[in-house]
């Protein structure tokens, strides 16, 4: 039996450090499961640093091999990397463009995918192009006159929006807006997460994710599961990863009609074939109480803490994640 060395990233320093080490406790336990798998855990920093569950500094290096600075450890060969890695530079697609450079196969999706999905801007136009209905919105690329005007007017014509910075995750530098006194600060707030903004008409919706997969060498959507909120709040980050958040997460959506549970799994395998996805995504759609179903986001490395859906759901649909993910790495080697 050939051994597979695995290497496990996470960290990567963003807003969401701290949530990527949570789910690469759960990768890291899954595939402790299997003999197949001898794995080394890294964590990265946010000043590019490699560092073992020892504290020691490494690298990668372009021989696909991770290298310590104590030169009395030896060098550790990799076969296969999972980037566990949630916003940058993970799911920005930075760091499968260095895979790809030294050609070391890895777990997710690939470098332009992750990065179209990743820019808000980007997906939405891909979305638009793949005929999959999404929000009505406006995009903003420099914090001034102009742009506080145009979020003013489409407050006014929609009665509420979401500002988003458009190249962040997890809800981090997303704000909801009602009151056109709140409009310059929340630009302001939101343009310093990224460089350009969206604003999007505020849907009163359910949240419904699917969870969309590759397994076997086929394209596997689970049935929608559902975020409710607490009244007259959104699924913020705090919300998603607090211990005392008051936002329940059903594994599959109660009360959803046959027909429209099958037109949303029908929209998330054509936005993970459409946009070349990888291995694993969630899909996230707003269903609205005139059954209009408009695809929200893709999350392509989602979660996996106690309390992410994306595990829960994969369970659910009757996969074993280990055996899932022994798959996914035998079918690349």
């Amino acid at each position: 039996m050939t051994i597979i060395n695995v290497l496990l990233i996470c960290g990567g320093g963003s807003a969401e450090h701290d949530v990527s080490v949570l789910s690469a406790n759960y990768f890291e336990s899954s595939l402790a499961k299997s003999d197949r798998i001898n794995l080394l855990r890294l964590e990265l920093d946010g000043n590019g640093h490699y560092f073992d569950q020892d504290g020691h500094r490494c690298e990668l290096t372009s021989r696909r091999e991770v290298r310590f600075d104590d030169q009395n450890k030896p060098a550790w060969p990799v076969d296969y990397a999972i980037p566990c890695i949630h916003g940058f530079p993970g799911e920005t697609g930075d760091i499968q463009s260095y895979f790809n450079l030294i050609q070391l196969p890895y777990f997710g999706c690939e470098s332009e995918a992750s990065s179209n999905c990743f820019n808000k801007i980007t997906a939405k136009m891909w979305f638009t192009a793949l005929g999959i209905p999404n929000t009505s919105y406006i995009f903003l690329n420099d914090m001034n006159q102009d742009a506080i005007e145009q979020t003013q007017t489409a407050l006014n014509e929609w009665g509420s929006v979401f500002v988003k910075a458009a190249s962040q995750g997890s809800s981090v530098g997303c704000y909801k807006v009602d009151n056109i006194s709140q409009v310059e600060q929340v630009l302001k707030d939101a343009f310093s997460f990224a460089p350009s903004v969206v604003v999007e008409k505020t849907i009163v919706a359910r949240e419904l994710e699917v969870a969309v997969y590759e397994y076997q060498g086929k394209v596997i959507a689970t049935l929608p599961g559902e975020i409710i909120c607490a009244s007259n709040t959104f699924y913020t980050f705090e919300e998603k990863y607090n211990a005392s958040s008051k936002a329940r997460t059903d594994v599959v959506a109660q009360n959803l009609s046959k027909e429209v549970a099958e037109q949303i799994r029908e929209y998330a395998i054509k936005a993970f074939k459409g946009m070349k996805l990888r291995h694993l995504s969630r899909i996230d759609f707003f269903l609205t109480d005139k059954n209009e179903i408009l695809l929200n986001e893709i999350n392509t490395f989602p979660g996996s803490t106690p309390i992410s859906m994306f595990p829960k759901m994969l369970q659910n649909h009757g996969e074993d994640f280990t055996a899932y993910l022994v798959d996914s790495i035998e079918s690349q080697l």
